[in-house]
């Protein structure tokens, strides 16, 4: 009986289809008819449902034999073609980030073989020039190939084409037109290091093989004029088309209000926004792989028109250790959760400093772990308090660029990484929608990678909410507030590979990570109506949970 239970998928804390009232599985009641190869249950009444309104019982189960499958046929000895072995050896060449062969992934093409001279070449076409495992593929690509007793020789090229865009021109305005990825670079609190982060980033982006461009959104203050130097420092403007020329650094193209020859800006919201609109859009920023945004301080005007105007890739989140960090922070996740813009990564910086051989956490320890775990975010990156890096920024050279083998330029070559790593992902496989609330059986449906199917209460996923509506951000305690027992899903929708946001009925948002939808797995009732089932010896089985 417990391994039909399991077959069917009941929860046997909640449903349970034969126990004895010792909580032990009782002998199955079932009687099956030679004639007919009925099964028949007596309902079950000895475990009370934990839901009034979800009990069930499995009343009759109708099976029929199936014809036991043969088993296949030993393969041919057949003599593939050159080119099949070598496709063959590629198979064992796995991307780490998609979980599949590089064959299946498509990345093969121009695949040419010349078994007289033992020669053999192809070209691997990676989503983006700044793949960090590219090395990796062309290394274990030789060296499964070259296993090959017949093969003398080879040859790959590396070339990159990313995924075709859904909508004409990346639908993406103006400039942008040609920009692969934008990349927002946010921390809703000021002094935490965004814009050392942003800088950075984008020429670590560089160093990776990339085109990349950086966008400074910040009006009021602007920080690019002072962490990189360019030799043409005033941004200039087609007379005819309107179209702003960025200046350019060290390969990067480099576009601010501070280059504008105006210093900062003195004027209200609302004519910062429409600025900001224009300066993004006109800029003739070309072909670009990656365009990173360094978003002002807040969740304002400026941050709504930026998301609004156009359609980012992904989020990067700056934060300290301080608890005042984390609460500013986490208002600029779910903001940009509620945009659809899918955070990436979490920086700590200024995490901590290490003197005489230890180290030491002068601000606290756990903002950057707890942002990760409430939202599910995949990547956490660490930055120490090092002089070197605000001394490079200041001179106009940024660390990455100055020192490119020291320690701090390793971390953020490991945030650059990350970000191409998540970024292929969701273009190379736009999210799948795993989660959805199924208004029939008044449940939400939940089906992770790898695993099952289960089916959750609305209920129980609106009370294990982590926002602050439900979570003090002080203290992490969880407040005592009545959820609407009436209140059902709107709307689901992915955010990246990491969680889903939730639109409810009264109006609530929600960020629920598959880590947390994954523990609440728990609570998972059984679908009602038909199901079905495979017995011992070959029987198939059907019936109906009430």
């Amino acid at each position: 009986m417990m391994a039909l239970r399991s077959h069917v998928g009941a929860d046997y804390q909640r449903q349970s289809l034969v126990t004895s009232r010792g909580g032990r599985a009782a002998p199955a009641p079932w009687t099956v008819s030679p004639s007919t190869s009925a099964i028949s249950f007596l309902p079950s009444t000895s475990v009370a449902s934990r839901s009034k309104t979800r009990s069930s019982s499995l009343l009759v189960l109708r099976a029929s034999a199936s014809p036991p499958t043969a088993p296949p046929p030993p393969m041919g000895q057949q003599q593939r073609s050159p080119e099949e072995q070598v496709l063959a050896q590629l198979r064992n060449v796995i991307d780490p980030d998609f979980g599949e062969d590089i064959v299946a992934c498509g990345f093969v093409r121009e695949l040419a073989v010349d078994p007289a001279s033992g020669s053999v070449s192809f070209t691997l076409e990676l989503t983006t020039p700044a793949c960090p495992v590219k090395e990796m593929f062309q290394r274990q690509s030789t060296e499964v190939v070259k296993a090959l007793p017949w093969v003398r020789d080879v040859t790959i090229r590396m070339t990159s084409q990313p995924p075709k865009p859904l909508l004409p021109e990346s639908g993406r305005p103006g400039g942008l037109s040609k920009v692969r990825h934008i990349i927002a670079v946010s921390s809703c609190k000021g002094g935490v290091g965004k814009s050392t982060v942003s800088v950075n980033l984008a020429y670590t982006l560089a160093q990776m093989g990339a085109k990349v461009g950086i966008f400074d959104a910040d009006v009021y203050g602007p920080s690019l004029p002072l962490m990189v130097n360019p030799e043409v420092k005033v941004l200039e403007m087609n007379p005819v088309t309107k179209a702003i020329y960025p200046t350019e650094y060290e390969g990067v193209k480099v576009v601010s209000f501070g280059f504008a020859g105006q210093g900062s800006a003195i004027m209200r919201g609302p004519m910062v926004s429409g600025l900001i609109q224009q300066m993004l859009t006109t800029a003739d920023w070309g072909e670009l792989d990656y365009l990173v945004v360094d978003f002002p301080p807040g969740t304002g005007d400026i941050q709504l028109t930026l998301c609004q105007t156009v359609s980012f890739s992904a989020a990067v989140i700056v934060t300290t250790p301080q608890k005042l960090a984390f609460i500013d922070v986490a208002k600029g996740i779910r903001m940009f959760a509620r945009l659809v813009v899918p955070c990436v990564a979490v920086v700590e910086n200024m995490s901590y400093f290490e003197a005489d051989g230890k180290r030491f956490f002068p601000f606290g320890q756990g903002s950057g772990e707890r942002i990760q775990r409430d939202f599910g975010l995949p990547n956490l990156v660490r930055f120490p308090i090092v002089p070197d890096l605000s001394a490079a920024g200041d001179g106009g050279q940024p660390l990455v660029v100055a020192d490119p083998m020291c320690a701090t330029s390793a971390a953020f070559m490991e945030l650059g990484a990350a970000v191409v790593r998540e970024v292929a992902k969701m273009a190379g496989r736009p999210a799948r929608q795993t989660v959805y609330y199924d208004q029939q059986q008044d449940l939400v449906s939940v089906q992770l990678p790898g695993e099952p199917e289960f089916l959750l209460p609305p209920v129980v996923v609106r009370e294990n909410d982590t926002s602050a509506t439900s979570v003090d951000e002080w203290t992490g305690q969880r407040k005592r507030e009545e959820v609407p027992q009436d209140a059902r899903p709107a709307a689901i929708n992915p955010l990246g590979n990491y969680a889903v946001q939730i639109t409810w009925s009264d109006g609530f948002n929600q960020v629920a990570s598959y880590e947390l939808l994954d523990e609440l797995r728990r609570y998972s009732v059984l679908r009602r109506g038909a199901v079905a089932t495979k017995l011992p010896g070959g029987l198939a089985a059907e019936g109906y949970l009430g």
